[in-house]
């Protein structure tokens, strides 16, 4: 690097002279953590034995933790190159995750990468997870060999996606995260201390922030709808805020890993690179691809989508009713109250025919709280089949997930005039608003993205608490997800005519 600080890689190459595309990924894990084999057994990246697998996938010994397979990419013609981001690995110096020093990295990477006699010129950027993430930043450098992104399952606001999601701190996977990355890798920064120091979203947040309207390469994102407690939610962002002319989503609601190294996403992830770093005439990937489930392991339907949200959607308005109903006309005025630590408040609408709910909802509550210094809100959306919760895939391999879910800091409930769109509120998260007790105030909180068919005769569930709707036990439970829960007090939410509380679904009308 310019500073003297030295970079090391992996770099793999096809037989032959070449020249060839090079894809390039990005990462504090260490580049020469990969599958051993020992006493005639694969000992796998751990992480792979804490987080459960719902389905078998195929990697070589070669492929370390989330980066592409590089025996698969140099069977197909790729220079594949796996790098230690500084301090990470056995690359020198002590980095800083997220920042623009290593976007600038990573463009002097991809500088010497094309300027190799091996290799054609153009690079291309892949990888899940952090290996997604570092791709926003350089990408937005718009450095002149980087042609293409395939960011696959990657959040855009450490604030709003990881660390704090509604104003509401996640310590569980954050907090494990952020303390294994502080012993794999040498940073410069201690992101564990410093969140602490940045409760509100200001300008330290700001600078760890990707500009993704200055992205302008095409871009492949996957933007999963099991990932919601991680990834979905700035997934879906990049693809619906990026400068690029030519981006594409790859949606989905499989398991994490073995859909990233299926066969299914592998041809799209290469009909996009060889479009753009081979400039093969291969036809552009569908604008969205869009999998419809009605449970966990059923796909009902795949199809092209052009947008995000569909723009056809029909949205409805369920108001909350007197026992536990949503119903589409707005009743009489009414009330429940709930104990925030242990209860619930549960509402229920009933499908008569079959229906496709395909996008964001967002719930608008009248709420009051009262013993309670600083209330949040969880919310959840669950699919009912013969009186029974239907399950899908979640985030870290759970695989009793909701169907949507959200959640708030009441005291944060300030709405960006510049973020929000019709039916995707953005909170500034910049502002306490303190909730006085027995104070109504109006919140909008928004949900996880979905695609989810219901048949005739099956139930929509709304769950409105004060803590996390699933339990944290690493055997049964959502391990290792934990929002600090409102510590005790009453909830009242109310409806009337004149300040209704609603659910809106997007419905997607049969073509």
């Amino acid at each position: 690097m310019p500073d003297g600080v030295t970079l090391r890689l992996n770099l793999f190459r096809p037989a032959g002279d070449g020249p060839f595309p090079v894809l390039l990924s990005a990462h504090p894990y260490g580049k020469d953590a990969l599958p051993k084999r020992k006493r005639g057994r694969w000992t796998v990246n751990p992480q792979y034995r804490v987080m459960h697998q719902s389905m078998p996938l195929r990697i070589s010994d070669q492929t370390s933790w989330e980066a592409p397979d590089p025996v698969w990419w140099t069977r197909r013609g790729y220079a594949v190159i796996n790098l230690d981001t500084r301090g990470g690995g056995r690359s020198e110096g002590r980095g800083d995750l997220f920042s623009d020093q290593e976007a600038d990295d990573i463009a002097q990477v991809i500088a010497w990468a094309a300027a190799q006699p091996w290799s054609t010129g153009r690079v291309g950027m892949l990888g899940v997870s952090y290996l997604a993430m570092s791709q926003y930043k350089v990408a937005a450098l718009n450095p002149p060999a980087l042609k293409a992104i395939c960011p696959w399952e990657g959040f855009t606001d450490m604030y709003r996606d990881f660390c704090t999601p509604g104003g509401v701190v996640e310590n569980g996977f954050a907090r494990a995260w952020l303390f294994i990355t502080k012993r794999t890798a040498r940073m410069k920064t201690d992101l564990a201390v410093e969140r602490r120091k940045h409760p509100l979203r200001d300008a330290w947040w700001d600078a760890l922030t990707p500009s993704l309207s200055k992205i302008k390469v095409p871009m492949l994102v996957c933007t999963s709808f099991s990932d919601s407690n991680l990834h979905s939610v700035g997934s879906m962002r990049a693809f619906q805020r990026v400068g690029s002319a030519e981006r594409h989503a790859y949606a989905h609601r499989g398991p994490k890993w073995a859909s990233f190294y299926g066969e299914e996403a592998l041809h799209a992830q290469l009909a996009f690179f060889d479009r753009h770093l081979r400039e093969q005439d291969v036809p552009p990937l569908p604008r969205l691809r869009l999998e419809i489930r009605d449970r966990r392991d059923n796909v009902v339907q795949v199809r092209d989508e052009q947008e995000w949200p569909l723009a056809r959607t029909d949205w409805r308005r369920l108001h909350l009713a007197e026992g536990g109903a949503l119903t589409e006309k707005a009743g009489s005025a009414g009330s429940v109250t709930f104990d925030l630590r242990r209860n619930a408040a549960v509402f229920d609408y009933h499908f008569e025919e079959d229906t496709e709910l395909s996008g964001p909802m967002t719930l608008r509550l009248q709420v009051a709280t009262t013993g309670v210094q600083d209330p949040r809100i969880f919310v959840g959306i669950e699919k009912r089949s013969d009186g029974a919760p239907v399950p899908f895939e979640g985030s870290y391999g759970y695989g009793r997930d909701l169907l949507a879910q959200g959640r708030l800091r009441l005291a944060l409930r300030e709405l960006d005039p510049v973020l929000s769109t019709p039916h995707q509120p953005e909170h500034t998260f910049r502002t306490l608003q303190p909730v006085r007790d027995g104070e109504e105030v109006e919140v909008l909180i928004p949900l996880s993205s979905s695609a989810t068919f219901f048949r005739a005769g099956d139930d929509l569930r709304l769950m409105v608490a004060g803590r996390y709707l699933r339990p944290r036990n690493p055997f049964f439970g959502h391990f290792p997800t934990h929002y600090e829960p409102t510590a005790s007090g009453q909830a009242t939410i109310s409806w009337a005519p004149d300040r209704p509380s609603t659910l809106e679904i997007p419905v997607i009308p049969k073509r």
